[in-house]
């Protein structure tokens, strides 16, 4: 059938592409594809376009002045939405169809059957798309029979582009009302003794080689509105891996003259399987082959009638977090960089470029994440063991979901050990190493001897040449990664404190020793800069002009007219000082792109404000002199009770050893990352004045443009001084789809995302669970907290966040407890916390969607839980 003019209202499945999004909705654009699929039966019908649409609402000042209205709205003025979309709609029922329209679509109807029965869908132009499912925002209406009443479903699909659930939706989502528009599909009905759902991929596991399929008896609709149980199939590798079958006591099926009706089910069928073994893998073998057609997993509702399987839908599963890219088919176990760095949102191209460069080894991304692949670790059973140490140590949700990984039978096949393969050097027992008092101010030294070098190579390089010589000191700080000095001293104060907590329970049954031990160390650049701040606030505090002016300021230039205040030189100074020194870091600094404080500096003032109101002056001097004295103390009252164990001279005389380590090195642990960071910006500086350049010549539209290309596509176009902009545009679409995805700790390159869990036992019940990560009880103020320029914290209150980097300890001074819901025992936030003194439990699923902000809750440190009073 083919009735097609160059000016018509109605297109039929056999003239729609994927090109015509724009004219029949994602709904439609998906059906013409699926009717190119060889070997799929898909059954005959047509679009009315969204031209159609467009002119009944364009003409129509009732309508627009009512979505002029309903613009101005947000998702959570909820009696407002409601309102004024029960007026468009209806309005839009009101309207008659203009006879052209309606004549076009009777030619269609006559074509395929007058007396025939359809369903009637609506088609939106932002709906079952790669990014966006909108799946069920709109209406549906079955065994429509007759051209009067396909008419006025047609209008009832329009009007349903406003119901309240869909105009939410797209505020939520930030879709425009204006620009999504609606096509309306009308199909001829399948009368199906089985219907219902296939995913192409496991929506629970992500695993792509598994397809689920949901079956119910009657129409599929019932099932996708949860009015019927269904059966679900699991087919892996063409075989059939699991059946659920539900017992089933309704189908909804169409009646004789229009509608449809829920009907019971006769007890004898109610427990039978609504597929066959064969019909299951029959129908699995058509998703797969819609899935390749299409590229990507794909979401499919069927139909089985009179032995022949229909498809009537099939759209992109939006939810999958994409599998990183390997190039071949082996078997690949992929651990999340982020949840290790503490910055689980995605990097832009640029920031993945430079850290890429960095990467001791081979790095993957999957929207805009980094992750590693240890399948090789996994494979040989030494290499194995270490790496499970290592994660075990650190974050045990993800050694569970390796150990998961290892029980697969088949997976990974396995290897002779292999050192090459091994992730770190062998250390020495910690009790043999020997402490080196001047080492780590050596370190330090030398490090800022180094960045004092780079500082004056850097300014004076521009064009490629800049470019090649960031290359080439991003290639020397890879090998410094692995300075023996340095690392020696990271490893020895980690593993220091693993046998300190190790050996205190062993002989002296007390958990979690270190976490006092490791208050007010020297060295720690981390938490030397959250006490900074505290003296920062101890400057300004005298001067009540400095204070109001500070409080007023809304732009980032704030420090050019601070001067001209009664004491704004002395605090102006103090700032200048702190940003001299802590300036380049910021949330999520291991993205280049991220702006540094250096860059917007009034993210601070909230901060130094908070300060002031909170704490005494010398509150910095005080809090660092409090934790040394419980250091000490704790220290003293450990050897003495080793003293009175059989053999306690000896072990007192280890002890001693270790705690040295532990109070001497852990503190340099943060010191790597602060100077990777100092260099980051650095290049960042040297960078964007290339980027200006760019703007100048009219290649980029803003500097930031640049942070959408990778760091070669960069020189190229300071090179070449060209670069085609809807790459920009491009990457910048992608990246806001990227920030709605979760990351995973742990996939395999099946797709598949294992999911740790903790294996805590005789906790209180109701008790959240998580690692415990900073000894010590707390109750207190649940602070929910996303941004931390968005921090209003009270002295006592307790940060429940995502996951803290080095950026968020000026925040810690001010609480007395921390959740995260990402960390380990060796991340930042977890160092900072035991230094500080801060009970903190990390890693807790969800916490952030669990725990209400200002609720009173319970932080248990020692144990790892936590408890809403």
């Amino acid at each position: 059938m083919n009735i097609i003019s160059m000016n018509s209202y109605v297109l039929g499945f056999r003239d729609i592409d994927k090109s015509q999004l724009s004219a029949v909705g994602g709904k439609g654009a998906n059906l013409g594809e699926l009717c190119n699929i060889d070997g799929i039966n898909v059954p005959q019908g047509f679009c009315i376009t969204t031209r159609a649409f467009n002119e009944i609402v364009a003409n129509n000042s009732l309508i627009n002045e009512l979505l002029d209205q309903l613009a101005g709205c947000r998702a959570n003025d909820r009696e407002k939405v409601s309102a004024l979309s029960g007026r468009i709609r209806a309005e839009i029922e009101r309207l008659q169809i203009p006879n052209e329209m309606a004549e076009e679509v009777s030619r269609y109807i006559a074509a395929l059957g007058e007396e025939k029965a359809y369903a009637v869908r609506s088609s939106a132009t932002a709906e079952d798309l790669p990014t966006a499912s909108f799946a069920g925002q709109q209406d549906t209406y079955l065994n429509i029979i007759g051209r009067t009443e396909i008419l006025k479903h047609i209008s009832r699909c329009w009007a349903s582009l406003f119901t309240d659930r869909a105009v939410i939706y797209r505020l939520q989502n930030g879709f425009d009302h204006r620009k999504v528009q609606l096509s309306v599909v009308v199909q001829l009905m399948v009368f199906p003794e089985v219907a219902g759902i296939m995913f192409t991929a496991d929506p629970v596991t992500g695993n792509r080689k598994t397809v689920s399929i949901d079956a119910s008896l009657g129409l599929g609709e019932a099932l996708v509105s949860g009015l019927v149980n269904a059966d679900v199939y699991k087919v892996n590798n063409n075989r059939i891996a699991d059946k659920q079958v539900a017992v089933k006591k309704l189908a909804v099926k169409a009646q004789e003259n229009g509608g449809t009706a829920a009907e019971e089910i006769g007890e004898e069928q109610q427990r039978q399987q609504a597929l066959t073994d064969e019909q299951i893998l029959q129908l699995a073998t058509i998703g797969k082959s819609i899935a390749a057609y299409f590229g990507q997993p794909q979401d499919i509702e069927w139909c089985l009638a009179n032995g022949s399987f229909y498809i009537v839908q099939s759209r992109p599963i939006t939810t999958l977090f994409p599998v990183p890219e390997a190039g071949d088919d082996e078997s690949h176990v992929y651990v999340s960089v982020g949840h290790q760095q503490m910055m689980t949102d995605p990097l832009k191209p640029l920031g993945i470029a430079i850290w890429q460069l960095t990467a001791p080894r081979p790095m993957h991304t999957a929207a805009g994440r980094l992750f590693v692949d240890i399948a090789r670790n996994l494979a040989s059973p030494g290499n194995r063991d270490t790496i499970l140490d290592i994660f075990g140590k650190s974050d045990p949700l993800i050694k569970d979901a390796l150990l998961q990984v290892v029980a697969k039978e088949d997976f990974i096949k396995p290897l002779p050990d292999n050192p090459a393969v091994n992730p770190l050097p062998p250390t020495p027992p910690v009790t043999e190493i020997e402490y080196n008092p001047t080492l780590v101010e050596e370190l330090i030294r030398s490090n800022e001897a180094d960045i004092a070098t780079l500082r004056q190579q850097i300014a004076k390089k521009s064009g490629t040449e800049l470019f090649d010589f960031i290359v080439e000191d991003l290639d020397k700080q890879k090998k410094d990664m692995f300075n023996q000095r340095s690392l020696g001293v990271v490893m020895a104060g980690i593993n220091a404190s693993f046998w300190v907590n190790d050996k205190m329970n062993e002989w002296l049954g007390e958990k979690n020793a270190v976490d006092v031990l490791t208050q007010s160390v020297p060295h720690n650049i981390t938490s030397e800069m959250g006490l900074a701040l505290l003296d920062v606030a101890d400057v300004i505090r005298p001067y009540p002009e400095v204070i109001s002016y500070l409080q007023r300021v809304k732009d980032d230039n704030f420090l050019e007219d601070l001067g001209k205040t009664a004491g704004g030189e002395e605090a102006a100074n103090a700032i200048t000082r702190y940003l001299d020194k802590y300036g380049m870091r910021c949330v999520g600094e291991i993205d280049i792109t991220k702006t540094r404080w250096s860059e917007k500096p009034a993210q601070l003032i909230p901060l130094i404000l908070s300060n002031i109101r909170n704490f005494e002056p010398g509150a910095g001097r005080k809090m660092f002199e409090k934790g040394l004295r419980e250091a000490n103390d704790k220290g003293r009252g450990l050897l003495e009770r080793l003293r009175q164990l059989p053999d306690g001279e000896k072990k007192a005389a280890e002890a001693k050893h270790v705690i040295n380590l532990v109070r001497n090195y852990i503190g340099y642990r943060e010191y790597p990352k602060y100077a990777k960071i100092v260099r980051y910006y650095l290049y960042k500086q040297a960078l964007m004045k290339e980027a200006a350049a760019l703007v100048k010549a009219g290649v980029i539209h803003e500097p930031e443009d640049v942070y959408y290309l990778g760091f070669h596509e960069f020189r190229e176009a300071v090179n070449s001084g060209k670069l085609d902009y809807q790459l920009i545009e491009q990457r910048k679409e992608e990246y806001r789809q990227f920030e709605k995805l979760t990351p995973p700790r742990v996939m395999t390159s099946e797709g598949e995302i294992m999911t740790g869990r903790y294996k805590n036992e005789n906790l209180p019940a109701n008790a959240i669970v998580g690692l415990a990560v900073s000894s010590g009880v707390v109750e207190g103020r649940a602070r929910v907290i996303l941004k931390m320029e968005d921090a209003d914290l009270e002295d006592g209150d307790i940060l429940v966040t995502l996951f803290t980097d080095p950026s968020w300890t000026p925040l810690f001074v001010s609480v007395k407890g921390l959740i995260t819901e990402v960390g380990g025992l060796m991340t930042h936030g977890a160092v900072i916390a035991r230094e500080y003194g801060l009970p903190a439990v990390v890693g807790v699923l969800d916490a952030t969607k669990r725990i209400r902000d200002k609720q009173r809750i319970r932080v248990n440190g020692t144990e790892g839980y936590v408890e809403i009073l």
